[in-house]
């Protein structure tokens, strides 16, 4: 049987602003990204992530973003890389408080939107991310897409690299996700499933119809996408049916 982790990015939600049914997810994945309040979240939804981790058994991760609330974290902001690892830095701590109240610890860092991209092709900023995760706890891993600047440049400092794919974003030909303002850049329905699908068997097809090579640890679904625990559920579904067992990346695989 292969073995494939099923994350989804939670916690988005703060103050009266509710997005995405977090609890309906846990049972349907096996890691979690957590808002840690800058892009999104606050101090009450962070606590109640953690202590969803914890009754789900999922591996905890962080989901730190630009300090960007309007923007939800998706527009690149120009910050020096001390300024980069430091409101990483600020934003772990935050969320490793809220952890440590449950009994739980972080797995993994997976940046959010406009940094995520950012850190793929711009080096000072993977670097920054990289560092950040390096002072906090060189135990945690980083999740980013299978190539690029910081999955160069976490390989090389020595941090584990979570190899990410997404059932429900659109690619180009080099392997990166399709910008969220161009024609393509989503997958729904079917459609996304299918490239669930493709992702675990290690491929998957750009708008173009080039078809990628694409190893990966783990498939994001996106919390914030009105469909996601139904898009979940026929994930779980039809992995099974091609005997490909969600399971959290860190626990020992048979």
């Amino acid at each position: 049987m292969k073995y494939i982790d099923l994350n989804a990015d939670i916690g988005e939600s703060f103050g009266n602003f509710k997005v995405g049914e977090d609890e309906a997810i846990l049972p349907l994945v096996s890691s979690i990204n957590v808002a840690c309040g800058f892009h999104a979240g606050d101090f009450m939804v962070m606590a109640e992530c953690c202590k969803l981790a914890r009754e789900y058994g999922v591996n905890l991760g962080a989901h730190p973003g630009y300090p960007d609330l309007w923007g939800f974290g998706r527009r690149s902001i120009p910050y020096t890389k001390e300024e980069i690892t430091n409101m990483l830095l600020y934003q772990l701590g935050a969320l490793s408080a809220f952890a440590r109240a449950e009994g739980v610890k972080i797995t993994h860092v997976k940046p959010h939107g406009a940094l995520y991209n950012d850190a793929v092709v711009k080096l000072e900023v993977a670097e920054a991310v990289a560092r950040a995760v390096w002072v906090f706890d060189p135990e945690i891993a980083i999740v980013t897409l299978p190539y690029g600047r910081l999955f160069e440049i976490a390989g090389e400092m020595g941090l584990t690299v979570i190899r990410e794919g997404f059932a429900d974003r659109g690619y180009l030909p080099d392997g990166r996700l399709v910008p969220r303002n161009q024609e393509g850049a989503k997958k729904t329905g079917d459609e996304a499933v299918a490239q669930a699908l493709a992702l675990a068997e290690g491929w998957v097809k750009a708008v173009d119809g080039t078809v990628i090579k694409a190893e990966v640890d783990t498939i994001c679904v996106h919390g914030d996408n009105i469909e996601a625990v139904k898009l979940a559920q026929k994930i779980n579904q039809e992995l099974e049916s091609k005997n490909i067992h969600v399971q959290a990346w860190r626990k020992k695989r048979a």
